[in-house]
């Protein structure tokens, strides 16, 4: 094998993950008349093409071809018949007249509170029953609840509960069946699964541990490990999206690579094989995913941070693209709602990112004189900004100016936050107050990416409206390309090397009255 060959990238699967992904968007947003039309233009275009090659003398592209348009076929089937399903439920009717029912649920993932919705929480379940006029329907399907905070707040995850709620359409087009208005506690609440007892309670004794820390750090640590943001203060979630830091708040396929990469150095560090330690990656990935909640968005970032892992260690991208088209391939077949996900949008372009961009502008700064480190750290926070900038300025109108300096910033403390708050985690599985020794330990990386993300946030115009939806997300990317085309010119680099270093004597001043804080 050449020293090149595993710089290649191996694309052959990337237009089935496109085409998967078009079709099941094309179905969720347009209805399964969309969906069926799709079907048929895709089969027909399939049989042309199938007899165009039987008269002609087959090429190489020809059986890739037929390959892809079969296989979009089958994906257009498969959403149509699930989005036609999601038509035809018995709620649709019901929500669209917003009838009052008594449902028999099972939760999904943890309540969560509504910023500004007053002590109210937001429940992604499971329909089980639909009860009515005395007629019961055994009939499944997603629903969102909105519910009071209390009665609500403390339930797990596959509990089934029982509620009596209004229905009405849904919010948003993503294959769940109706919202639901609950204006009380629940009826009936059942048993939660042994598991998720078990990840509640490691939840709660890894919460407790962690709030012998300052309160904003107390917060932060359950979220930046498992993705439990119930105790972060608004303020410092509000400084976490200003700087461009949100996504270390929720879990991500960073999370899930930084623990199977802290896994798979303790395997090789005790000398085990390489099938112990995929064993071991494996039994931890499963641990954290029941402790973070198997919802949708932490399957994904679990597939995604297992995808960038595997460029990573191996450092071979022709491997990692495969694995991320695949991946990709398979989320959106287990729950194509995910097509309209802006967390699965922004997950799946990160790790392409990191697959692609990243190593060729480490080596391209390597080359340059940077140390490996330093270019690691730079080349990954500005490949990120750059291809998730347009994305998150169409969901949320904004862009942090000031989220390539703040990620190179808290760069360093991620790893050693997320594996001592995992140790520290097992260990409140155990006792708390050793636990609560342990924790102190991430004490100072938390302060420090705490301040940055507070001090960045006070920067003037740290981060800058923009038009949401398209527009915005095409003025961002016109903005990135043409930096992307002015850093060519050396005198352009300067100027933006003196820009960064504006931003850091901006933040300079405020280091002091942080670390009073601290001590």
């Amino acid at each position: 094998m050449s020293e090149s060959e595993p710089r290649l990238l191996d694309l052959r699967l990337l237009p089935f993950a496109g085409i998967c992904w078009a079709a099941t968007l094309i179905g969720i947003l347009g209805g399964s008349r969309a969906a069926w039309m799709l079907l048929a233009t895709l089969s027909g275009a399939a049989v042309l093409f199938a007899a165009y090659c039987a008269l002609r003398s087959p090429r190489r592209w020809t059986a890739g071809t037929l390959a892809l348009l079969l296989f979009g076929s089958c994906c257009a089937a498969g959403v149509a018949w699930r989005v036609q399903a999601a038509e035809r439920h018995p709620m649709a009717e019901l929500a669209r007249n917003e009838t009052w029912v008594t449902l028999v649920v099972t939760h999904v993932d943890d309540p969560r509170e509504i910023a500004g919705f007053g002590r109210h929480v937001l429940v992604n379940a499971t329909v089980v029953e639909i009860r009515r006029a005395g007629e019961t329907i055994h009939a499944g399907g997603a629903v969102v609840l909105l519910a009071p905070a209390d009665g609500w707040l403390g339930l797990l995850p596959g509990q089934d509960v029982v509620l009596r709620g209004q229905l009405s359409p849904p919010r948003r087009r993503d294959l769940s069946l109706a919202t639901v208005r609950v204006s009380g506690p629940p009826v009936e609440v059942g048993p939660a699964p042994a598991h998720q007892r078990w990840a509640g309670a490691l939840r709660t004794r890894f919460a407790a541990a962690a709030a012998v820390l300052p309160a904003d750090e107390a917060g932060l640590l359950p979220g930046l490990v498992v993705g439990d943001t119930s105790a972060l203060p608004r303020e410092v979630k509000d400084d976490f999206t200003a700087t461009g830091l949100t996504h270390l708040t929720a879990v991500s396929g960073a999370n899930v690579s930084i623990l199977l990469g802290a896994v798979l150095l303790m395997v090789r560090g005790v000398g085990l094989g390489p099938r112990a330690g995929a064993v071991l990656a494996a039994a931890a990935l499963i641990a954290f995913v029941v402790v973070a909640r198997p919802s949708p968005s932490v399957l994904r970032a679990a597939a995604m941070g297992s995808v960038a892992l595997l460029a990573l260690v191996t450092g071979r991208r022709k491997q990692a693209m495969p694995a991320l088209a695949a991946g990709v391939i398979a989320l959106l077949v287990w729950a194509p709602e995910l097509a309209v996900n802006f967390g699965f949008v922004l997950s799946a372009t990160a790790t392409a990112g990191l697959i692609v961009i990243a190593p060729v502008w480490v080596d391209a700064l390597v080359v340059r004189g940077w140390p490996r480190a330093v270019a690691e750290a730079v080349a990954v926070s500005v490949a990120a900004f750059a291809v998730t900038a347009p994305i998150v300025a169409a969901m949320a109108g904004i862009v942090s100016l000031v989220s390539i300096c703040a990620n190179i910033l808290v760069a360093p403390v991620i790893g050693v936050i997320t594996v001592t708050g995992a140790i520290t985690a097992l260990i409140a599985g155990i006792s708390v107050p050793v636990a609560e020794v342990v924790v102190r330990v991430t004490q100072w990386p938390l302060w420090w990416l705490v301040t940055v993300a507070e001090r960045g946030a006070r920067i003037p115009a740290a981060s800058v409206p923009v038009p949401s939806g398209p527009a915005g997300a095409v003025l961002v990317l016109g903005a990135v390309l043409a930096i992307g085309a002015a850093l060519r010119s050396r005198g352009t680099r300067l100027v933006l090397v003196g820009i960064a270093i504006g931003v850091v004597v901006l933040w300079a001043p405020i280091w002091p009255s942080s670390l009073g804080r601290l001590v």
